[in-house]
């Protein structure tokens, strides 16, 4: 927490492939949520360039690909919205953090929203990777349609869950079926 934060996608993918290279000698997945969707995409493009070893699956939920116009009910919001936003997340999940905690969360938050509006590729890339969509069944941020452009960046698999934009927290059963189900597959 007393790191600065990456302003963007590409700077966290080279931290992330740094931190991440002596570690990548068993298979492995990436799996990402709204913008860290963006993010397990870049560090996946980065440890390629590097010669690095790739993850067996991208896992990517609640996301357009890059290369799609940049879409997301949070995208839109001021910082005071998205603040009263955390505090509905905080209270659905049953939590009450102090104030010091929603500031912090905020700050990830507002800076995360910047590194989602800037990241854009001009056309799709290549990745030795394939590729699991993730879209929930009642998700108001990214509806399920607009998660297709990921098939022109490798073979892709969709899976519609049931839930809305932030069941992943929760883990269910389906998601970690399907984690495990494209993890063990080969493919």
């Amino acid at each position: 927490m007393r790191e600065p934060a990456y302003g963007n996608y590409e700077e966290m993918a080279d931290g992330l492939v740094d931190g991440l290279a002596a570690y990548l000698d068993k298979p492995f997945g990436f799996f990402g949520q709204c913008g860290s969707a963006l993010a397990a995409v870049e560090t996946t493009i980065r440890l390629a360039e590097r010669g690095l070893p790739v993850p067996k699956r991208l896992f990517l939920s609640s996301q357009v690909a890059p290369h799609d116009p940049p879409y997301g009910r949070l995208l839109g919001m001021t910082n005071p919205q998205l603040r009263d936003e955390l505090r509905c997340l905080f209270s659905e999940l049953g939590a009450e953090p102090p104030e010091d905690l929603v500031d912090l969360a905020h700050e990830i938050l507002i800076t995360d929203m910047e590194a989602t509006r800037k990241y854009r590729h001009d056309h799709a890339v290549e990745l030795a990777t394939p590729i699991t969509a993730i879209a929930w069944t009642r998700d108001i941020d990214v509806p399920a349609e607009l998660t297709k452009g990921w098939s022109d960046y490798a073979p892709t698999t969709f899976e519609l869950l049931e839930g809305v934009h932030y069941t992943f927290l929760e883990a269910p059963e389906s998601l970690r079926a399907v984690i495990v189900r494209d993890l063990g597959s080969g493919s």
